[in-house]
């Protein structure tokens, strides 16, 4: 397993995707009273400013030999109610692109996560939403993803990791018109015995065995990088030969149980049923 050097507050979102053969870590408390503790509460986040109660900025630090950019706080904006995450040319310690990222501070449990998003085409590309906690939060690696490369973005992938190990549905599901050209809505719903993915509001991928699903409260993460040698699954890195950018709309997050936020929410459709 490679060793990555990680910020203190950043977790490694992909980090066990096709390299880790496991994780030596110790859980703390039953899944249960984990989700309990949980401290994130119900938000719809549009994105007038880039709220520096809810968002950290990931700044300074790459997430291991694989990935070409260092995360920069320089490429993360709010611009005429989008969040802009931007993959730029520009040498940064000892990588040649700065990309943006931000995760939230607060944890969430059980509930649907939801965005509304537009990702960038590219081979080498990544854009991601999706909830992660790890080894670096001193829990196991728990995950949730939607991730768009960019050499295909006709399409996202769905994925969900349980202690460090990917159990999936590792595929690709289609986005329609591309997930590039335009803003889509991307939603996972997690509870206890089931997750479901959805774009657009059709449901996309399903798991319903409660034995093989993340248990602990995880931080939203929305990310751009690139990679120069993960290209079995990024796709050989090409440079996109200007500055780009993902753009975010609106994220948010709905606990279990609480009422529908807003009405494009995949939460009043499922309520409505």
């Amino acid at each position: 397993m490679t060793v990555y050097t990680r910020h203190p507050n950043r977790g490694l979102a992909w980090f066990a995707k096709g390299l880790a053969a496991g994780l030596a870590v110790a859980a703390i408390g039953a899944p249960l009273a984990a989700q309990a503790a949980s401290a994130g509460k119900s938000f719809v986040d549009d994105f007038d400013r880039l709220d520096p109660s809810r968002w950290y900025i990931s700044d300074g630090w790459a997430n291991g030999d694989h990935q070409n950019c260092t995360w920069s706080k320089k490429q993360a904006s709010v611009e005429d109610g989008r969040l802009k995450l931007g993959f730029v040319k520009e040498k940064t310690k000892d990588r040649d692109y700065a990309c943006g990222e931000v995760q939230t501070f607060k944890r969430f449990g059980y509930g649907t996560f939801e965005a509304r998003m537009k990702a960038v085409a590219g081979s080498g590309l990544n854009t991601g939403f999706f909830s992660f906690i790890g080894p670096v939060h001193k829990q196991p690696h728990d995950e949730i993803d939607f991730e768009v490369l960019g050499k295909e973005p006709s399409k996202v992938q769905i994925n969900r990791f349980v202690d460090g190990k990917s159990l999936g549905p590792a595929k690709l599901v289609d986005v329609p018109g591309d997930a590039d050209k335009d803003f889509h809505d991307y939603a996972f719903v997690w509870q206890k015995d089931r997750i479901a993915w959805y774009v657009d509001g059709k449901l996309v991928g399903e798991v319903t065995d409660p034995d093989k699903l993340p248990s602990h409260p995880a931080k939203i993460y929305l990310s751009i990088w690139g990679s120069d040698t993960l290209t079995s699954w990024m796709g050989a890195f090409a440079d996109p030969g200007q500055p780009i950018a993902a753009e975010v709309e609106r994220v948010s997050f709905t606990a279990e149980g609480d009422k529908c936020q807003f009405p494009d929410s995949i939460v009043c459709k499922t309520q409505s049923q």
